[in-house]
């Protein structure tokens, strides 16, 4: 029977090196990218990063996410990055694609780097989703971004 290695079964803790996890925080839609912040850093101090391995960088809007990720996915003291906006559908089709740019830019920066890029980008209709998506009955995908960050690192050292 093959070993599997499984998110949850991955424990161990983090490397001591390096240290710093970033977070990249679109401040467009603030009043949801916020409660996202807010989540992901509440996880990471949760399963004990320290405040100050915590770098929190605030872009204008989700469009920027990518570069300011780049731009920090390439220090040797970021072990990873989490990403979190908020774009919302309007009238145009502009909202597809910025969440399709970003979206594959964020998984390359991914792949290339060798280091983790969580997912918080919402994309969503209406603002009544993300607000269910930040905090409300749908969970905080800010959370969630921090948590999958984690489980990578925590698969990835397993693994080494």
């Amino acid at each position: 029977m093959p070993h599997e290695l499984l998110p949850s079964e991955s424990a161990a803790p983090l490397p001591n090196t390096p240290r710093k996890i970033a977070i990249v925080v679109s401040q467009y839609n603030e009043n949801i990218t916020g409660k996202l912040r807010k989540g992901a850093i509440t996880t990471l101090l949760q399963a004990g990063i320290a405040d100050d391995d915590i770098l929190v960088v605030h872009v204008p809007g989700a469009w920027e996410l990518t570069y300011l990720t780049q731009q920090l996915i390439q220090k040797k003291d970021i072990r990873g990055v989490i990403a979190l906006g908020a774009v919302i559908r309007g009238e145009t089709t502009h909202d597809q694609h910025i969440n399709r740019a970003v979206s594959m830019s964020l998984m390359q920066l991914s792949v290339d780097h060798g280091k983790p890029v969580a997912f918080g980008l919402l994309t969503v209709n209406n603002l009544e989703q993300a607000i269910q998506r930040s905090g409300g009955t749908v969970g905080n995908k800010g959370q969630e971004a921090a948590d999958a960050l984690l489980q990578c690192l925590r698969l990835s050292q397993s693994l080494a």
